[in-house]
């Protein structure tokens, strides 16, 4: 931890992160981040969208593309891709694939719910939660196992709480009925954790969107479906800002 002197009292700061906590502190601690030596650690700074327009910077929503499934051959990571190949024609978003298999979550045993803490006994649960909690809405990859989402993307999901709050996200699923069981459900789940899902859905069927269930070349009609999806979690997700600070 990081103590810094304010006249309104000591602040302490962990080394990886200054969380900053209103515009008059902003300005204090942007130039303290320049000016100070024992800031060199520091490579991330919170700070409002309000205190970013303010300050003349650009503010880009951050949206991440979770792939759902994490076995291999998984067609989840070709979906993704596809989504992000869309989404970066846009312009209106810094758009990121975010694949669970990189983040290696063992099953799920922590000692307190996240909703009650969020101090994680679990090694692999810290850079999962820096990763969701830095995003503003989420684009889902939903493969359908058994009429339900994927046991590792339910895993991933149960090891936060406040991190996915106030959120919107948009879900691409796909199995031999689109996986529109699995997106029903997963909606369930996100009304939960005070994320609010889409109406628009591109349902990406094994049979006509796949060859042979494994390579992906889905239709040319389902671009339209993902920029309208994509259109509806910008427009949410920054009518949910005022929420997130």
């Amino acid at each position: 931890m990081l103590k810094i002197p304010h006249p309104c009292g000591i602040f302490l700061f962990p080394r990886e992160y200054i969380f900053v906590l209103n515009f008059e502190f902003s300005i204090y601690y942007l130039k303290l981040l320049v000016l100070s030596p024992m800031m060199k650690e520091h490579h991330v700074v919170r700070i409002s969208d309000t205190e970013r327009r303010f300050l003349g910077g650009e503010v880009m929503t951050k949206i991440g593309i979770i792939t759902g499934s994490t076995r291999p051959n998984r067609n989840s990571l070709q979906v993704a891709e596809w989504v992000k190949g869309i989404a970066d024609k846009r312009g209106d978003a810094e758009y990121e694939v975010v694949d669970l298999v990189e983040y290696k979550l063992p099953m799920y045993a922590e000692p307190v719910s996240a909703g009650m803490s969020q101090d994680y006994q679990t090694p692999e649960a810290i850079p999962w939660s820096k990763k969701i909690a830095e995003l503003d809405g989420y684009v889902f990859i939903c493969p359908e196992y058994n009429h339900g989402v994927t046991s590792a993307l339910k895993n991933a999901i149960d090891y936060l709480y406040p991190e996915w709050n106030n959120k919107a996200a948009g879900i691409v699923s796909y199995g031999s009925a689109g996986g529109i069981r699995a997106a029903e459900a997963l909606r369930i789940i996100m009304a939960e954790l005070q994320v609010a899902t889409v109406r628009t859905h591109p349902a990406l069927s094994l049979f006509t969107d796949f060859v042979k269930g494994s390579e992906f070349k889905p239709a040319d009609f389902h671009e339209k479906t993902v920029n309208a999806m994509l259109g509806q979690v910008i427009a949410w997700t920054s009518a949910f800002e005022p929420l997130r600070k």
